[in-house]
């Protein structure tokens, strides 16, 4: 009975929906791997071999390195999800967490080359270039929530418009900028923050993880935002409010809840924490930000991230592993393209295909939910129902009309 009803518990039917959810998206991915590595001829069995091998077991194969490098990519697309999660909390589909996370990049790589550290101390950049990227992307945010709120105007298209604003605007934005640069061979290109001594501090995650060029205490501050998002939505009474207007907005009306004002929140906080994910990816110094292309595509950690919500069951503390596995993900794909002759760009297929799948994680929790409830009924129905009689028990369980007729017949 504790084994059931540690089952049955929410928390419980969240992680089974989601750990389904992956293995079919890796069976997926096992099954394009196979298909491309038959169709191409410079792909030979041994490389199909070691392709499958990576999907399914790669992740339990990871270096230092790899994991330093993981745990980077991870940080902006587990804030998106947390972005995509709060908004889902709240009744809202934000969408619009690329166009936030464009906006926060464009404030963040702003303060952080134009204000000299000569001048302010190069912490203090950081913090408010930090800060910027979280403001901007609250702002961006806020603006399909006034639609919604005001307009009735369904945040989905909303979002949309938002996004592909951001696009338009960064691009034009950056091109009238003295930070560009060329390197590589490569035009358009903003100039990394450690250009001006911006850079994240490490926290000796670099001696955790040696070898890796790019981790840095960007993970711990995503960790300790998603503790901080968890614990409004389920312990303050702002979290009950916001969730309330989520569920039935005229039912939070007519409960005294502002319900207007909570819509707009709703959608600012997610655009700060979509911002934020752009803050610290591009905070680190190693990463370089190409202006020109922003227009033509949006960036794909805003829709990566309504994968990683969908597959946390958009529990906030969730999105910290699903961040991370879709991460390795992409790490996997490196490998992939080193150690086989498969394309690496073979993974981004593969997250497509989970991407698509995740969805599934709350279609296969419902259904728990309901086998549970169909189960515990059947027993409470076995339980209320009278013993079945027995012998000259059967008898005397008789009706009296059918006593009295058997009594007449004889």
């Amino acid at each position: 009975m504790k084994l059931k009803g540690f089952l049955n518990k929410d928390g419980t039917k969240s992680v089974f929906s989601t750990l389904i959810s992956i293995i079919i998206g890796l069976i997926a991915g096992v099954i394009v791997i196979i298909i491309v590595g038959l169709a191409d001829k410079n792909i030979s069995s041994r490389d199909i071999g070691n392709g499958i091998n990576l999907v399914l077991f790669g992740i339990f194969n990871f270096t230092s390195t790899n994991i330093g490098d993981m745990l980077f990519r991870a940080v902006p697309i587990i804030m998106t999800g947390l972005s995509v999660s709060l908004a889902y909390k709240t009744g809202l589909f934000n969408i619009g967490a690329s166009g936030q996370y464009l906006a926060g990049t464009t404030a963040t790589l702003f303060i952080a080359l134009c204000i000299p550290t000569t001048v302010v101390p190069a912490w203090l950049v950081w913090t408010l270039a930090f800060l910027g990227g979280i403001l901007a992307g609250a702002l961006w945010g806020a603006i399909p929530g006034m639609l919604k709120a005001f307009l009735n105007i369904n945040e989905v298209l909303a979002c949309i418009m938002t996004n592909w604003l951001a696009a338009k605007m960064v691009t034009w934005v950056f091109s009238l900028s003295n930070l560009q640069r060329n390197e590589y061979g490569m035009t358009s290109l903003i100039w990394k923050t450690e250009h001006n001594g911006v850079m994240t501090s490490r926290m000796g995650l670099d001696k955790l993880f040696p070898g890796s060029q790019q981790v840095n205490g960007g993970i711990i501050i995503a960790i300790i935002i998603a503790v901080i998002i968890y614990i409004i939505l389920s312990k303050t009474t702002l979290g009950y409010e916001l969730k309330a207007c989520g569920s039935n907005r005229h039912a939070a009306r007519y409960a005294g809840i502002k319900d207007k004002r909570n819509i707009v929140l709703s959608m600012a906080l997610a655009g700060a924490l979509a911002g934020a994910g752009a803050a610290l990816y591009w905070l680190s110094g190693t990463t370089d930000f190409k202006w020109d292309t922003a227009y033509q595509s949006l960036p794909g950690e805003g829709f990566t991230g309504i994968a990683v919500a969908l597959l946390g069951a958009c529990n906030p503390i969730a999105n910290i592993f699903t961040g991370m596995f879709m991460s390795s993900l992409s790490v996997i794909g490196t490998k992939l393209g080193n150690v086989t002759n498969y394309n690496e760009h073979i993974t981004s297929v593969i997250i497509a295909v989970i991407v698509y799948l995740s969805a599934f994680s709350l279609l296969i929790k419902r259904w728990l939910t309901n086998w549970f409830k169909k189960s515990e009924e059947k027993q409470l129905n076995k339980k209320a129902a009278p013993p079945k009689p027995k012998g000259k028990d059967k008898e005397n369980a008789l009706p009296e009309e059918l006593k009295t007729g058997k009594e007449g017949a004889e």
